[in-house]
């Protein structure tokens, strides 16, 4: 039979460890647990190792500090013009003050969820229904700075919030579809146009600066004939003025007279020889036959000639 005594003892331990076991307290990392001792406020307890005094202190609320991801529920919003869309979002918020979170307001999860859709609908009745596709940042901030403000009580912030959906009705979207098929359509012809504009721009730029290639091309090749004929003119002057000066060295030397009166004789007799050959109408002087006048003549002038070339020389 078991003795009453150890019987005592043996309940006398299990209440000192049950006791020991409600005392002591162990925080998870990014958690924080409000206590109340005999039913108020006591102590926020951080994470690690804690002590409570049994029956006295008791864990009221426990609080993650993580950030938190709460889905915002599709709700009705009307635009600016008048059109009925769904909206749905995530907003993303973090315990700050684990004590305002606890006090501050019942549920603040549900709390920022009411206040998120809201702010939804009253910012998207300031938009056009184009406009909220484009405006999705703007919306996220001002039902961001909505919340955080209102929150702030709570002991909880606000990081973000992203529209998940915009979900216009169907017939709203069918001409939305038409009205971008549109759009795209326009965007593709105005290219092509540029297209072909700019196309013929640079045919036209080309001709131009082919029809300049080519004539500064025909001006530089009248340039280098300008000048070859005018180099040809100079050398045929050039050895027309040697020659004369040959001829003139050459009647100023012994019997360079009679030399030249027999070859201008000579000449004149064969020059006169091919125009009695040709059927041409000729006029003859009256003196012809007096040749010897004619070379004396002649000879006259190249006498000249050679005198001048003996001053310039």
């Amino acid at each position: 039979m078991v003795n009453p005594v150890t019987i005592l003892l043996i309940i006398i331990v299990l209440f000192v460890l049950m006791i020991i076991v409600k005392a002591i307290k162990i925080v998870p990392q990014k958690e924080a647990f409000i206590v109340e001792r005999l039913g108020k406020y006591k102590a926020t307890l951080e994470a690690g190792f804690h002590v409570l005094v049994p029956f006295i202190d008791n864990i009221a609320y426990k609080h993650t500090l993580k950030e938190q991801a709460v889905d915002v529920p599709p709700q009705t919003c009307i635009t600016k013009d008048n059109i009925s869309v769904e909206v749905d979002g995530i907003l993303y918020m973090q315990v700050v003050d684990p004590n305002k979170a606890s006090y501050g307001i019942g549920n603040y999860a549900f709390a920022s969820i009411q206040l998120a859709q809201t702010t939804m609908r009253s910012v998207m009745g300031k938009l056009d229904l184009d406009k909220t596709f484009e405006e999705r940042e703007t919306i996220n901030k001002s039902i961001v700075d909505a919340v955080d403000k209102a929150s702030d009580p709570w002991g909880v912030k606000v990081t973000r919030y992203e529209v998940k959906n915009i979900s216009p009705p169907k017939g709203i979207n069918d001409a939305m579809e038409k009205q971008m098929r549109a759009e795209r359509e326009k965007r593709a012809a105005i290219a092509e146009s540029e297209g072909a504009r700019q196309a013929q721009i640079n045919r036209a730029e080309g001709e131009r600066q082919a029809l300049i290639a080519q004539s500064e091309g025909h001006k530089q090749q009248k340039m280098n004939i300008a000048d070859g004929d005018a180099y040809e003119v100079f050398k045929v002057a050039e050895a027309t003025a040697k020659s004369l000066k040959l001829i003139g060295d050459a009647i100023n030397q012994e019997g360079g007279s009679e030399a030249v009166n027999m070859k201008l004789g000579q000449q004149y007799i064969n020059e006169f020889g091919k125009l009695a050959k040709e059927n041409n109408s000729i006029i003859i002087p009256s003196d012809l036959a007096n040749i010897a006048g004619f070379i004396k003549s002649a000879k006259a002038v190249l006498d000249k000639h050679g005198n001048i070339s003996q001053v310039n020389s």
